[in-house]
């Protein structure tokens, strides 16, 4: 379970955090800041983003409680948002939850690197429904202590590429192509929707019994 937990988990949350998808949004919303400018907003995304997941990943249960959903429910709807999302992917668009409506993003370009770290940097880009999908289902599947924390280097690792791509983001824009972007961006896509599938068909599975 260990082995397949990690890879299946990292998989999901890598392809909807994805920082070299998220690298040209982050490179046009500081394009007019100096480079010390650029890395202090980079450590606030990071910030906000760790302290987003430790929350996702310790209150997620207890909201569903809160709510009255179940589990299995919240797997197949959270799995067919990952679906919806992985298809955007898989097109070579931008999926609206994640990267705001055009409206949005135009609102985006005039904010400043304060505001632009919370929101929509941290917020819905690297945490929006994907990523909270992707946390509050694998923190249910944790059954002992090195389950979590199998859980914990997932996020760490994920946030690490997140810390060294938006530091170094100008080195990095430099070399990553539009191509090189095109095709991550589809195989993460097709990742997602695999992944997505099997979380749809577990849930369906409990829900509907007779499917099993």
């Amino acid at each position: 379970m260990s082995e397949s937990f990690a890879i299946a988990m990292f998989g999901a949350l890598f392809a909807v955090m994805n920082p070299f998808i998220n690298l040209p949004v982050f490179l046009g919303l500081t394009e007019d800041l100096h480079q010390s400018e650029q890395r202090s907003a980079a450590t606030k995304i990071l910030t906000y983003t760790a302290v987003s997941c430790v929350i996702i990943a310790i209150s997620g249960t207890a909201i569903l409680s809160f709510f009255g959903v179940s589990v299995d429910a919240f797997r197949v709807a959270g799995g067919m948002v990952l679906v919806q999302i992985g298809f955007v992917m898989l097109n070579g668009r931008r999926s609206t939850a994640h990267h705001g409506t055009e409206r949005e993003r135009e609102v985006m370009q005039k904010a400043d690197a304060d505001s632009i770290a919370f929101y929509p940097m941290t917020f819905p880009m690297l945490v929006g429904p994907g990523t909270i999908t992707t946390l509050i289902l694998y923190a249910q599947q944790v059954k002992q202590p090195s389950d979590w924390g199998i859980y914990t280097g997932c996020v760490f690792l994920v946030l690490l590429m997140i810390a060294v791509v938006f530091y170094f983001a100008g080195n990095i824009g430099r070399y990553l192509s539009n191509t090189a972007r095109t095709i991550m961006t589809r195989l993460m896509g097709m990742v997602l929707i695999a992944i997505a599938v099997g979380m749809v068909a577990d849930g369906a599975k409990v829900l509907l019994p007779g499917l099993a």
